[in-house]
């Protein structure tokens, strides 16, 4: 025969634990307890004494559950509602349209909007928060959108299939850089940082923005960056970058080098050109207009942008300049490839149209 096992605990203990029990298992945790034993037919009664609760749970959750909900109106703050497969599907529905079309005047869902939204369709009272613990159930995340160029460049294929032909074709006397300009704003960029809760960080703005603006090629050979800093922006600057690398690629050791810049005005300006002219080793080609997923030089901007401008508290634009120049100095070699647009259907097919004519202009 069992030895029943006698736990002696003070009253008001007991009350304190009960009270912590029903917050821990309240919703998802409590309403399966009782589905699964309404399937075994038990009463109302032995349930509601054996679980410690109340009678009008049980049969709360029976509604719920005779209703077509799979989840009663107590959530768990722990734990997401679970619907059916078929209001899943709806409420995904909702959230592919704009809150616009629906009358809303708002251009994004907020869990508040949301909530308002499912009652009105479906009759169904969530709360905000219900709202918010819903879509991770759904693998829908908050998350920061980011700035998409438009990439709509009709010559985009031949321009990457021609950038591609050349870097395959690449000899030991060559190199291959990608060319960008980049402006250097004394207002500093602002991200989000770890920071203590209810103090949020504050970066002061100068008053008056100042940019200073750095031109750079990154080569994909050694992932180095030659840059130059010039007051504004222009010729001088793209001119300036071009003799830096003609002193660093000297013609003793490289018999030609390739340049990929941006297809804008200031490569194809008259003094460019009359530069490229009398250097015959520096061919020139250019990148899709906005397709900056061509240029692997953006991902090192961007290195240096998260390093150094992003809340920077520097008031003189000269410090500024030091703390922008000093990652590309000291930060690196950065070894990036090019990117998977350049192995794209379109662009292999004009690859193979004008290799003829890409061997001859290369040669």
């Amino acid at each position: 025969m069992l030895t029943p096992i006698v736990i002696e605990i003070a009253p008001e203990e007991q009350v304190r634990w009960r009270a912590e029990w029903r917050r821990a298992r309240r919703g998802h945790g409590l309403a399966i307890h009782i589905l699964l034993l309404l399937t075994l037919h038990r009463s109302p009664s032995e349930m509601a004494a054996f679980l410690l609760c109340a009678r009008s749970t049980v049969y709360a959750v029976a509604q719920d559950w005779q209703k077509g909900r799979r989840w009663p109106e107590l959530a768990s703050p722990s734990a997401p509602p679970c619907f059916m497969p078929s209001l899943r599907r709806r409420l995904l529905a909702l959230l592919k349209k704009t809150p616009a079309a629906y009358g809303w005047c708002r251009t994004r869902w907020s869990c508040a909007t949301l909530a308002l939204q499912w009652q009105v369709q479906r009759g169904i009272c969530l709360s905000a928060e219900t709202g918010r613990r819903c879509l991770p159930a759904l693998d829908w995340v908050g998350k920061r959108t980011k700035l998409a160029a438009k990439d709509s460049d009709p010559e985009r294929a031949a321009k990457l299939a021609r950038i591609r032909y050349v870097f395959v074709h690449l000899g030991p006397r060559q190199a291959w850089l990608f060319g960008d300009e980049l402006d250097r704003p004394l207002l500093p960029k602002v991200g989000a940082p770890w920071m203590p809760k209810g103090t949020p960080v504050e970066v002061l703005t100068p008053g008056r923005n100042e940019q200073r603006p750095l031109a750079g090629a990154l080569d994909l050979g050694t992932g180095r960056v030659p840059h130059r800093l010039w007051f504004r922006q222009g010729n001088g600057l793209f001119l300036d970058l071009l003799t830096l690398l003609d002193s660093v690629y000297s013609a003793r050791c490289w018999d030609r080098i390739y340049v990929v810049a941006a297809n804008d005005k200031i490569p194809k300006a008259k003094l460019g050109e009359r530069w490229l002219t009398q250097h015959c080793r520096f061919p020139l080609l250019f990148l899709p207009t906005y397709c900056p997923r061509a240029n692997p030089i953006e991902r090192c901007f961007g290195d240096r942008h998260d390093k150094v401008t992003r809340h920077h508290r520097r008031k003189r634009r000269r410090a500024l300049v030091k703390d922008a120049e000093r990652p590309l100095q000291q930060n690196g070699p950065w070894h990036y490839q090019l990117s998977e647009i350049y192995q794209e259907v379109e662009v292999t097919r004009a690859l193979r149209r004008q290799a003829a004519r890409f061997s001859v202009a290369v040669a």
